[in-house]
């Protein structure tokens, strides 16, 4: 039976870890679910770490709802840095595939550099395994008129109350296509935060020049900078991811990591 690492960047509570876990538990795989146990986003791949005064690194069995008999663990370390010590046996025997997310937030564009969901998978892959980076796109169109070329806003919708299934639902489609993938490749997927029947359906998309949001200073001194996030009001091309979320389009792009010239 195949062996999958179920983790993230949301941290070990999130509503989108359970369901791609029970995704891949319907799927037939031997699952075993490690995920940071305090919110990680932004980490990408860095391999960060928290000791105590013993230099042990603290790791917490937990009973997820819904996940009876499948082990998980909260872990104070990074996304990358959970599935090396996988692939060092900690968390039972080493993976086959890992899973990241489901993450609260598109991870699309260039700005998938800067994702602890994807810098997750691209260290799976680097250590030779297929890996899924998934994610939930909880942005929506301001001005649903302007078609493709509508700005976006924050959906402040509750965590628990979201589309997680449709977006398992688009996991499981693609799962077996990590059979097929090269060496070094991982799978980005990302899905409109939808019911599944108002889903245009999943289109293989390139990436967009920029990423759904952009850091900006907001205030600055002498001695300090303060930031922000703002929403990215750059044009989305026709056919990369973000142009293909705006539209109401599952969106699935596969990326590589670590490309020698």
């Amino acid at each position: 039976m195949t062996r999958v690492l179920i983790t993230n960047d949301d941290g070990i509570d999130a509503p989108g870890l359970r369901a791609l876990a029970g995704a891949a538990v319907e799927a037939g795989y031997d699952v075993v679910v490690a995920a940071p146990a305090e919110e990680a986003s932004g980490a990408s791949a860095a391999l960060s770490a928290y000791t105590d005064d013993d230099g042990k690194l603290l790791i917490t069995r937990r009973n997820l709802s819904g996940l009876d008999g499948v082990p998980a663990y909260g872990v104070a370390a990074s996304p990358a840095y959970i599935v090396v010590l996988a692939t060092l046996d900690a968390f039972g025997p080493a993976p086959d595939v890992v899973l990241s997310g489901i993450n609260r937030g598109a991870n699309a564009g260039r700005a998938v550099l800067h994702s602890g969901t994807v810098g997750a998978a691209f260290t799976a892959a680097a250590y030779g395994m297929p890996a899924l980076a998934a994610s939930l796109d909880v942005l929506s169109p301001l001005d649903p008129t302007r078609g493709g070329n509508a700005l976006a806003v924050l959906d402040e919708t509750s965590d628990e109350s979201r589309n997680w299934a449709t977006a398992a639902q688009y996991v499981a489609e693609v799962l077996p296509r990590l059979d097929g993938l090269t060496d070094g490749a991982v799978l980005n997927l990302n899905v409109p935060d939808r019911p599944a029947e108002e889903i245009a359906g999943l289109a293989e998309a390139k990436l967009a020049g920029f990423g759904q949001v952009q850091m900006a200073v907001a205030e600055s001194g002498e001695d300090f900078l303060r930031t922000s996030v703002q929403e990215n009001r750059t044009r989305a091309e026709d056919g990369t991811d973000l142009a293909l979320l705006t539209a109401g389009h599952a969106t699935l792009t596969t990326l590589r990591g670590l490309l020698e010239l």
